[in-house]
């Protein structure tokens, strides 16, 4: 507590608005430790920005949530919420679309909504899963009008289906949830790209709708795009699916280098020659896919579905199969290792890419990854509820993978915890109380305050939580202070003080000029890996 405090009182004092004599109550993004000076962004043509983006602060706002909830001081949650009504009172478009996302921010320095460059006329959430219990709490009307304007930006073709991770901002509101669902062959080519992880945002929204107030519409839309990515998982396997259309061909092109979508599927095009029909995009389950689909998406449906009952029967089940399916064909137990495939299956650990294009250059070597807490958490929370014994085996082999010792023959039986384990993973710790919670073992406790000191230890320098000792900035949406809070909260014997995490996945990303005047692609997490010799080097 004393930890997470300090944090807090520090991005309370210095992370918020210093730009005006009466300032707003918003917050920027990061910190530079050592100057102080607010994360920048600077644009093509020089201007610099200071990040505010409340898409990138939603783990903050638990956080701050949680800091009232458990030392009853109002002001920690009173901050978050009047960022959050600042947005919707001054910021929102007529729609309700907010200005927040994957390419665009609010410049504390103007209070004017930009972006990074390139893209920043457009919204896009991918995993961001907002807390939608908190806006609701702040404005009930404009929460539900936001979730509206969500889908009626981002949904080109109700009846087709065509999704796209970019939202434009202006648009008029249409009849959204008096469209009729319909059912459509997986694989259809579109003009769209129909990413998981944009789609999870516009899922996780609507049937949040459905939970704040009871809009049955909303739930039948959210389910009825989640039941997409299932049709297209793979039939024999049951893998999949990354998207469930693959982008239409409207142009040529010869050279391996572009890869815009206009040009055709970009996994047929870089491995279809050698590896046929299988090779799309949406069925790739490499290049960070899998993470996507059975790490992120995975966690927020099973939360999701355990919060609205019987009417998320439906969206744990086929969670829960694709899980089952994932641990089968691709973790090795052994290693506690996950391969690399396309979603028939085949391992293809150790393939040499023939050419380039989007998945690397020509003689990359597509290798394993290691199955961090991340799969721990939602191969757990899994178990916990739906009872697959596979899906404990598997939780429990990611566990020993991860230095954490043996978590039991079943939630609370026969632990063998490694209590000297150096795992500083903040996912590990809500896992660890997630098994408390559901069998009441206190060793699970006693690990997880092993990992709470380790997390102080190796992320918490200067007030603030970094990556190190040696790293620039500090981001205010770390997710350590939440998981420190949550475990709190069960040691107190009142889990339910700390909001679920969900997701750590909003960024910022376009074009940025360095101060040689070269404008590069760049993303925000681009500065929280920079360390002090960055600076010194220039």
């Amino acid at each position: 507590m004393k930890t997470v405090k300090e944090f807090a009182e520090n991005v309370l004092k210095y992370g918020r608005d210093r730009y005006r004599q009466d300032p707003s109550p918003l917050f920027a993004d990061g910190i530079d430790v050592n100057t102080g000076e607010h994360l920048k962004w600077v644009l093509p043509g020089g201007r610099e920005t200071v990040i505010s983006n409340l898409a990138c602060q939603q783990n903050l706002c638990r956080t701050l949530t949680a800091l009232t909830n458990l030392t009853g001081d109002p002001k920690y949650k009173e901050a978050a919420k009047a960022g959050i009504k600042y947005h919707f009172d001054y910021l929102a478009d007529d729609s309700g679309l907010l200005q927040w996302g994957g390419h665009r921010f609010i410049d504390l320095i103007t209070l004017e909504p930009t972006g990074p460059g390139g893209k920043e006329m457009v919204h896009e959430l991918k995993n961001v899963f907002p807390y939608y219990d908190l806006m609701y709490e702040v404005n009930p009307g404009a929460t539900i009008k936001y979730i509206k304007a969500f889908w009626n930006a981002h949904i080109v073709d109700w009846d087709e289906l065509y999704l796209s991770r970019h939202g434009q901002y202006g648009l008029k509101l249409g009849p959204v949830w008096d469209h009729t669902p319909v059912n459509r062959p997986p694989f259809r080519e579109s003009t769209g790209l129909s990413f998981i992880n944009a789609g999870s945002d516009l899922i996780y929204a609507a049937a949040c709708l459905y939970r704040l107030c009871g809009d049955e519409k909303a739930l039948n839309w959210a389910k009825h795009l989640a039941w997409q990515y299932v049709a297209a998982r793979h039939p024999q396997t049951g893998l999949g699916a990354y998207q469930f259309t693959q982008p239409k061909k409207i142009a040529e092109t010869t050279d391996d280098n572009n890869t815009h979508s206009k040009y055709g599927d970009r996994a047929q095009r870089q491995f279809g020659p050698e590896l046929g029909a299988i090779a799309l995009e949406g069925n790739a389950l490499f290049f960070r896919q899998e993470e996507k689909i059975y790490a992120e998406n995975a966690l927020m449906q099973l939360e999701l579905a355990s919060r609205i009952g019987e009417s998320g029967r439906d969206l744990m089940e086929w969670t829960r199969r694709g899980l089952v399916s994932f641990a089968k064909y691709a973790y090795d137990e052994a290693t506690n290792e996950i391969k690399p495939m396309f979603t028939d299956g085949k391992d293809l650990t150790g393939y040499v890419l023939k050419r380039n294009g989007y998945f690397g250059k020509k003689g990359m070597v597509l290798t394993r990854r290691k199955a961090d807490c991340k799969y721990l958490l939602v191969y757990a929370k899994g178990f916990l509820y739906t009872y697959d014994e596979n899906l404990w085996q598997t939780a429990r082999s990611i566990g020993k993978g991860n230095d954490l010792g043996d978590l039991g023959t079943e939630p609370g039986q026969g632990l063998k915890l490694n209590l000297k384990s150096e795992c500083s993973d903040a996912r590990a710790l809500f896992a660890l109380v997630d098994l408390f919670k559901a069998s009441s073992n206190a060793e699970y406790l006693e690990l997880g305050k092993v990992i709470a000191q380790n997390i102080k230890k190796v992320h918490f320098h200067k007030g603030y939580f970094l990556k190190g000792p040696e790293y620039l900035y500090a981001k205010f949406d770390a997710i350590e202070p939440l998981a420190l809070l949550t475990l709190e909260a069960a040691l107190r014997g009142k889990p339910e003080l700390a909001p679920p995490y969900l997701n750590s996945s909003a960024y910022i990303g376009g074009y940025y000029q360095d101060p040689d005047g070269t404008v590069r692609n760049a993303y925000d997490r681009d500065f929280y890996d920079l360390k002090i010799t960055s600076r010194k080097q220039g």
